[in-house]
């Protein structure tokens, strides 16, 4: 199996911003009968949860705009939209790793052992989710602090599962790698945010509007369907940036680390875990 081609995955090298971003989306394009299931689900709960702090903002469908004085409201709403897509993104940033991982050794992991718990380091993954959550949501409440948490902790996910780290040391080795090269790892991980966040507005405003202009939105209804479709959009996005995530962090230790190098000389039969593991 050759390390890199038109049509790998990942190939063993480093890439360009755009080979990134491809890679996320051929990574998606795989495993997204896993993802995006895991994804909606997700996606549903965290509408539901948002839904009695956007009545508290007095905010409307679509674009769930607030109502003036009621800017407090509104900023909590922020930023607990902000913690729950972290920790959405960290969760589905587990499965997404580990697909990526054996992606960089020319295989498509299916969904056995993807949704198989056994070395899946699930219970650490939670515990870091609800920690990644209340900390984003902190920072979120300080207004630019949460570009700052979010461009740093993008690869919680892929440091526990790929690179095997004590879950406590998970948070430090992904801010590490996200300042290297001075900072490219975090600036990408914004860039694809900002991407998907033009892609997720667009869509969730455009479809509930293209429905009301065939008179198709029933008004008593229409917060529910706004959410729907958010929802909708949310399920592909999400596990969209997971895929970023763990391309651009295996592709970071390539770019830093040498990880390709490490590969090309490893030993036949040896474990694909213990490659990818980091040095202790």
């Amino acid at each position: 199996m050759p390390d890199a081609g038109p049509t790998a995955v990942l190939p063993r090298r480093p890439l360009t911003v755009g080979e990134l971003l491809d890679s996320a989306v051929l990574l998606l394009r795989g495993q997204a009968r896993v993802l995006v299931p895991v994804a909606l689900v997700l996606a549903v709960a965290e509408q539901l949860l948002l839904h009695p702090l956007r009545l508290a903002a007095g905010t409307a469908p679509p674009a769930w705009l607030p109502e003036f004085g009621r800017f407090g409201a509104y900023w909590l709403l922020l930023a607990v939209g902000a913690a729950t897509e972290a920790v959405i993104v960290l969760l589905l940033g587990n499965p997404a790793a580990r697909a990526a991982g054996a992606a960089l050794f020319g295989r498509a992991a299916g969904p056995r052992e993807l949704l198989r718990p056994a070395g899946a380091r699930w219970g650490a993954t939670a515990l870091l989710a609800v920690g990644v959550g209340v900390l984003m949501c902190g920072v979120a409440l300080f207004g630019p602090a949460w570009i700052v948490g979010f461009a740093l902790l993008g690869a919680v996910a892929p440091a526990l599962v790929v690179d095997r780290v004590h879950p406590l040391r998970a948070p430090l080795r992904a801010a590490a790698l996200a300042v290297r090269a001075a900072g490219r790892a975090g600036w990408i991980r914004l860039l694809g945010y900002l991407v998907w966040w033009i892609v997720r507005v667009g869509l969730g405003v455009g479809v509930y509007l293209g429905l009301d202009s065939f008179d198709l939105v029933n008004r008593p209804w229409a917060g529910w369907l706004s959410l729907a479709v958010w929802a909708g959009v949310n399920s592909v996005a999400y596990p969209a940036l997971a895929c970023l995530d763990a391309v651009l962090h295996l592709e970071t230790r390539m770019r830093t680390e040498g990880l390709d190098i490490r590969l090309s000389r490893a030993r036949a039969g040896t474990p694909e875990t213990v490659l990818l593991a980091a040095g202790r």
